[in-house]
């Protein structure tokens, strides 16, 4: 059975383990968190690489996105490195492929999406492919990049604009360490709703499921939430809140849905390539395998 394993700065207290067959192998997938300790994901990496098909980089990105120009992150470049024969995948190539066809399969198939649709993107740097589809739809959107990830209270609503000012302060922000930017470890356990007024406004909220969670007000009666990386609880928390619809651009297997790095290490895996594939590679290998989103009615 081949192994691929997500080691996440995030909590372990989200850790999963299954076990899939995908054109005819067998493969054991896993999330490990190591409570936003970068010196335990280093030590794990080093010593299951060259054990494992690939590794997924979990609770922090590796790139991000200003326009069509990515930068690398040079505090998870430092924990990437460790890896010298396994790839590791941080889920950036297959976000910009996979969440395209699912904004393009809410469309086709689902009442969700319109041009009079308002949309909250919580960060478009960490999510590009699905801000440019969402736009590209004609939805009204509201960016909070510099709202959830700087703290400061002005929100962007055009791509257009966000390109301007990502040209700037990507080439700095790549340099801050993670966890100043994303809440990793226990801070993922916490909830502290900022900016209310964003989230009632959108009739969708959109992007990384932990800015979502911590961020969001406490009651979000008839809005839809388009992420993944859910779990059992965080589908209920969903559900308590109010939340309509839940979309996972990454399919549910056996109660969960996987963050992109776990899926784009899987799907490199299968291809047997040892290496991050390209955007045609990734959507022929969607096509082949058949994955669609996860949409669940969680409020009638």
């Amino acid at each position: 059975m081949k192994h691929v394993i997500s080691v996440s700065l995030g909590s372990s207290k989200r850790n999963h383990s299954v076990e899939i067959e995908l054109m005819g192998e067998k493969y054991k997938v896993e999330r490990i968190g190591t409570d936003g300790k970068r010196e335990d994901m280093i030590r794990m990496i080093r010593e299951l690489d060259g054990k494992v098909e690939a590794f997924g980089l979990g609770g922090m990105d590796l790139y991000i996105y200003a326009g069509e120009k990515r930068y690398i992150m040079r505090d998870s470049q430092i924990i990437a490195s460790a890896a010298k024969v396994s790839p590791i995948l941080d889920g950036s190539g297959l976000k910009n492929t996979l969440e395209r066809r699912v904004v393009q399969y809410l469309a086709e198939h689902t009442r969700l999406l319109d041009k009079e649709t308002k949309v909250l993107m919580m960060c478009a740097v960490d999510r590009f492919g699905m801000a440019q589809a969402l736009d590209s739809m004609g939805c009204k959107m509201v960016l909070g990049d510099l709202m959830f990830t700087l703290g400061l209270p002005i929100a962007v609503r055009s791509l257009r604009t966000l390109y301007y000012v990502a040209r700037v302060i990507v080439p700095v922000i790549r340099l801050v360490p993670f966890k100043y930017l994303y809440p990793t470890g226990s801070k993922q356990e916490e909830m502290k709703p900022k900016y209310p007024k964003y989230f009632m406004e959108a009739d969708i909220i959109a992007g990384d499921f932990h800015f979502i969670r911590r961020y969001m007000p406490f009651r979000l009666e008839g809005k839809s939430i388009i992420t993944n990386t859910v779990t059992a609880d965080d589908v209920q928390l969903l559900k308590d809140r109010g939340i309509k619809y839940l979309v996972t651009t990454t399919p549910e297997i056996q109660g969960r849905s996987f963050g992109t790095n776990v899926m784009e290490a899987l799907l490199v895996a299968v291809s047997g390539k040892h290496t991050e594939l390209t955007s045609s590679e990734y959507s022929a290998l969607l096509s082949q395998i058949g994955f669609t989103p996860r949409i669940e009615l969680l409020n009638p």
